[in-house]
């Protein structure tokens, strides 16, 4: 990995705060000044917020940071036999802005299954449900059609799928990281060694068959989440691991087609997790983003 210095993990865990959010308990993060401009961070499947762990110190500089591992996820709550929905963490990002006091609009930076909580909170946007101010997309199934899943997470939507998650391991997640990072800036052993215990934190992996209904859930709701992104004038920019076979350049050239006066930023050679593989160049396309509409305010 390269890049930003970042936060272990076990310091990381020493800042988290606690949200009731319908009887579960959600673990928390809050960085920068309480006055600046508001930015939530929405991290992606099967990890958790500490994905964000390069960027949280450049960007608490600058933004007021909100960030929780969502329901099923990192050091939250994990319930047996739940509905897992993507509508469900929504409901969770606008508790978890409640129970923090934000009413500001509010800017979001997503990845992965983070994106698509994204995509609903633009929706509900246009709605007039809360108010966005913009919103920043990394690798992630924006559109159902791009998305190529790994095969694990094809056989956790299987029949097998119980079984396929308790056996998923500390091997099988690098395996999977492995074909999804690129060719030169693979995970270290200890960033796996992390990421696999915020997975399998709380019997994790016990409720991953459940996690992956996401994947047909996007199907369901994909005709307004693409329609409310074509509709909105929020701006919006993909920041993308062009090298990723899940969401990679295939996904941005769809974005390209559907999404008038695209904004996007190809990284070559960075698979699907650019906040972990390229920070410091996510955090110069983000910060030009965000500067660039601040100079036309």
């Amino acid at each position: 990995m390269t890049g930003l210095p970042g936060i272990e993990l076990d310091d990381w865990r020493a800042r988290a705060l606690t949200l009731d959010f319908a009887g579960r308990q959600i673990r928390y993060w809050l960085g920068g000044e309480a006055d600046a401009e508001p930015l939530l961070l929405i991290h992606g499947f099967p990890t958790a917020s500490w994905d964000w762990h390069r960027l949280w110190a450049p960007l608490a500089e600058r933004y007021r940071l909100i960030a929780c591992d969502m329901l099923g996820f990192g050091y939250s709550a994990k319930p047996r036999g739940h509905a897992y929905s993507l509508l469900e963490q929504a409901d969770l990002q606008q508790a978890l802005l409640a129970h923090v006091g934000e009413q500001r609009p509010l800017h979001v930076l997503a990845h992965d299954y983070g994106d698509s909580v994204a995509q609903e909170l633009i929706a509900r946007h246009q709605q007039g449900r809360l108010q966005l101010a913009s919103c920043v997309f990394l690798n992630g199934g924006l559109f159902p059609e791009t998305h190529h899943p790994v095969r694990v997470q094809k056989l956790l939507l299987g029949p097998l799928g119980p079984l396929i998650g308790r056996l998923f391991s500390r091997r099988k997640l690098a395996q999977s990281f492995a074909r999804i990072f690129g060719p030169h800036t693979q995970a270290s052993d200890a960033e796996l060694d992390a990421l696999w215990q915020l997975v399998a934190y709380n019997d994790g992996p016990a409720v991953m068959h459940r996690l992956i209904r996401y994947m047909p859930e996007r199907r369901q709701q994909r005709q307004r989440w693409v329609s409310a992104m074509q509709a909105t004038t929020l701006p919006m920019r993909v920041i993308d691991g062009a090298f990723d076979p899940i969401s990679g350049a295939h996904m941005v050239a769809r974005y390209r087609e559907l999404i008038s006066g695209a904004d996007t930023v190809l990284l070559d050679g960075i698979g699907h997790y650019p906040q972990l593989e390229a920070p410091a160049a996510v955090l110069d396309h983000y910060l030009q983003f965000r500067d660039a509409r601040s100079a036309h305010a």
